[in-house]
């Protein structure tokens, strides 16, 4: 699995969008179409698609 990354403040607004806390979220990949995020402690990784 890849490293995360901190996410930009862009990313963070899309996050509290689905209702995550950013703070806990690593953003593995973004591009126009999806954001794949990690969580920090669990592991657990989500993907959405962008608006």
């Amino acid at each position: 699995m890849k490293h995360g990354k901190k996410p930009t403040r862009n990313q963070k607004i899309a996050i509290k969008g689905k209702k995550l806390n950013p703070d806990n979220w690593l953003v593995v990949k973004d591009n126009s179409k999806e954001l794949v995020i990690i969580h920090r402690d669990t592991g657990t990784v989500r993907s959405f698609e962008k608006a």
